[in-house]
C-alpha cells in the first residue's frame, strides 16, 4: 500500500482520536525505523517509552515467536510458568511483594485505585490525593485522578473521591489527610505534564507524612518505570518504598502489559474475584517482559541509561535554540526559546527524526538501547531543524 492508501483507511475506519504524522512505519530495528516508502527515521520515541529494547530486539523477538508457538493464552484459572517467573523477577528488582498483571497503565493505576479504596474501606476513607499537573490514564477514574481540568471537559461527571495538590506542598497535602483519605497518588516524573521532575525532599516528606497518617503511597511509574531514568523505578532514586507501585509502556519491550505492584503488608488485600483481566499475565507478554526485566535490571544497563541521559542532556544544553532541557535519564523534556515543538516535531518527521512533545516542550524517549551513532545522527537532525 502507497502512504495516501493508508491514510485513508485510516480517516475512514478509525476514529479519530490521536494528531497523526505523515509518516506510516512498517519496520525497524532498536532506533531506526522505515516507511512504507522505505523513507529511513531515526527514533527519539520508542512508541511514548514503550520499545525499552528498541525495535525487534533479536532475544526479545526469539522470546515472543517461541513462546507464541507453545502456547498463546490460557484462562486465569490456571497457573502460567513464564507469569509467575516474571511476577518473582518484577518483586526482586523493584523490593515489591506481589503484582498483578494487566494490558496498558490505566488499567494498572485502576487497580491501584481499588487497592487503596479498600485499605480505607473499613473506616471510611475514600478519597485519593493527587497532584496537579499529573496524568494517570484516560478512563473515566484514571481520568478523574489526573490533575488537568483539559482532560475532564466533555466527559463529566468523573469518579469521585479525588482531592488535588500542588507538587511540593506538603503543609497542602496534610491539610488534606483529614481522615477521609485513603492514598497520594504521584508520579517520580510528570510526563504529559510537562517532564517535570519532582524534589526529593518533597518525595521523602511524603513518604513519612503518608506513614504518620496511614494513609497508602500510591506511585504511578507507568512512563518512568523500567529503567527510563536510570533506575529501575525511579522512586529508587529518591530513596522512599511506596505501598503501590504501577507499571506498564516498557515493561514487555512492545507487548501490551501493564502490572500493579504492592508491598508485603498489602499482598493479601485482594480475594479471588475483587480484580480481573481477561488478558493480564499473558505467556506471550510475560515471555516477551522477562527478557525486558532481566536485561534493564542488570546494573551496568542502568548506567548506560544514565550516561547516554547526560549526552543529551550536555548536547541539548549547547544548542543556542534551547532554552532549558529538565527530565531523568533518557526521559527529557526541551523547552524552546522561539520555535513552536509541535511544528518542530513536523518538521523533524519530514527530515527523518521522530520525536515528541509534552505541553509546550519537546520531549524525547528513545529506546534504552539507543546508540552513540544513532543520538548524534538525530541530534544533528534536531539542529538542523532549529536552525532553519
Amino acid at each position: 500500500m502507497t502512504f495516501e492508501q493508508v491514510k485513508s483507511q485510516d480517516q475512514a475506519y478509525i476514529l479519530h482520536t490521536y494528531g497523526r504524522v505523515d509518516a506510516a512505519l512498517v519496520k525497524g530495528r532498536n532506533a531506526r525505523a522505515w516507511d512504507v516508502d522505505g523513507k529511513e527515521y531515526i527514533d527519539f520515541t520508542a512508541g511514548i517509552g514503550v520499545n525499552a529494547l528498541g525495535y525487534c530486539d533479536p532475544e526479545w523477538s526469539a522470546a515472543v515467536a517461541g513462546q507464541a508457538g507453545k502456547i498463546q493464552h490460557m484462562c486465569n484459572y490456571y497457573y502460567c510458568p513464564e507469569n509467575t517467573a516474571l511476577a518473582q523477577e518484577l518483586s526482586q528488582a523493584s523490593g515489591m511483594a506481589k503484582a498483578f498483571f494487566c494490558n496498558s497503565g490505566a488499567e494498572a493505576n485502576e487497580c491501584a485505585v481499588k487497592i487503596a479504596r479498600k485499605y480505607g474501606e473499613k473506616r471510611g476513607a475514600y478519597r485519593i490525593v493527587t497532584l496537579e499537573n499529573s496524568f494517570h490514564g484516560r478512563t473515566l477514574t484514571t481520568l478523574a485522578a489526573t490533575g488537568q481540568e483539559g482532560f475532564h471537559r466533555e466527559f463529566l461527571p468523573l469518579t469521585e473521591g479525588f482531592l488535588y495538590a500542588q507538587a511540593g506542598d506538603l503543609a497542602g497535602i496534610q491539610a488534606l489527610l483529614d481522615g477521609s483519605v485513603c492514598a497520594v497518588m504521584l508520579e517520580m516524573v510528570q510526563g504529559e505534564g510537562g517532564v517535570i521532575p519532582m524534589d526529593e525532599g518533597f518525595v521523602k516528606g511524603l513518604a513519612q507524612l503518608c506513614r504518620e497518617k496511614d494513609v497508602l503511597l500510591l506511585i504511578d511509574e507507568v512512563q518512568t518505570g523500567i529503567g527510563r531514568t536510570g533506575r529501575f523505578f525511579a522512586y529508587q532514586g529518591y530513596g522512599v518504598q511506596p505501598d503501590v507501585v504501577t507499571c506498564a509502556k516498557g515493561i514487555a519491550g512492545g507487548l501490551p502489559m501493564g502490572a500493579c505492584l504492592v508491598s508485603e503488608r498489602l499482598g493479601d488485600i485482594l480475594q479471588p474475584g475483587q480484580n480481573g483481566s481477561t488478558f493480564g499475565g499473558n505467556p506471550i507478554a510475560s515471555a516477551a517482559a522477562r527478557v525486558v526485566v532481566r536485561r534493564v535490571s542488570e546494573p551496568a544497563f542502568l548506567q548506560s541509561v544514565a550516561e547516554k541521559g547526560a549526552y543529551f542532556r550536555e548536547k541539548l544544553e549547547a544548542m543556542p535554540q534551547v532554552e532549558y532541557v529538565r527530565g531523568r535519564g533518557l526521559m527529557l523534556g526541551v523547552k524552546l526559546k522561539e520555535k513552536d515543538a509541535h511544528d518542530v516535531l513536523v518538521q523533524c518527521a519530514k527530515a527523518g527524526l521522530l520525536i515528541l512533545t509534552a505541553k509546550e516542550l519537546v520531549r524525547f524517549l528513545p529506546p534504552l538501547t539507543i546508540t552513540q551513532e544513532d543520538i548524534d545522527q538525530g541530534l544533528a537532525i534536531f539542529q538542523q531543524v532549529l536552525a532553519q
